[in-house]
């Protein structure tokens, strides 16, 4: 394992694809990735009772232990094991029991709000947006809230109407600013194949660190130019 590690930074909204584009571009490094979803970072409501766990604002900045988050990704960076949280959607709380979480090559941070905060930010090396049109993403909300996390449709729907689109538009959606690489369309397949060929290079060692913004941009440029030259 090579210290410091290469950490990615994965945003979007709400079911936009961000943990398929994180699987695919780490599908090859078995091992080499820590993946840190964002939603573990919610903070502890264990002092509000259900009903009004369930009226917080889940979408807003402020639902985040940021500090918490800071620490870990800083002492993940110097070779240290974190005690990462976990969080129940059905309860809308923390678990009790912790993940022993230990530093690899590559640690992968994803969430909607993943590029929001500027410190977490200056600790990455690559930043994603994951760009998915919004009649998408309700969908795949709607599904994933009902089916996997036991919740009622109209909840689902009262949600995103009052707090899910607004927040998206407020502060995940100007969170693209900061992205090295915008992925569209959910897992883009030319995009995912670029970075998951300079990821694989990077824990090989043989990489040179070339993720500007613009740099990745004219390339993945070129490599879409040579598929549709091939159709």
């Amino acid at each position: 394992m090579t210290i410091p590690s290469f950490v990615i930074g994965i945003a979007g909204g709400s079911g936009a694809g961000k943990t398929t584009v994180s699987r695919l571009v780490t599908r090859d490094l078995g091992d080499s990735v820590t993946r840190i979803p964002l939603d573990n970072y919610y903070e502890d409501l264990s002092h509000l009772d259900f009903e009004e766990r369930q009226s917080v604002n889940y979408d807003h900045p402020s639902a985040f232990e940021w500090e918490l988050l800071r620490e870990h990704l800083e002492a993940l960076l110097e070779g240290q094991s974190v005690q990462m949280p976990q969080y129940d959607f059905e309860i809308h709380n923390r678990k009790e029991e912790r993940i022993l979480v230990e530093p690899t090559d590559v640690i992968v941070l994803e969430g909607i709000l993943a590029l929001y905060d500027e410190e977490i930010n200056a600790m990455m090396d690559l930043r994603l947006f994951v760009e998915t049109d919004a009649d998408v993403r309700i969908l795949r909300r709607i599904r994933r809230d009902v089916i996997d996390r036991g919740r009622d449709l109209e909840g689902v729907i009262d949600q995103y109407l009052s707090t899910v689109k607004p927040m998206h538009e407020q502060f995940i959606e100007p969170s693209k600013k900061h992205a090295d690489v915008i992925i569209p369309e959910g897992a883009n397949s030319v995009a995912v194949n670029l970075l998951e060929e300079k990821l694989r290079a990077e824990v090989e060692g043989d990489a040179v660190r070339s993720w500007e913004r613009g740099s990745l941009e004219e390339e993945l440029g070129e490599k879409r130019s040579l598929d549709m030259d091939d159709d």
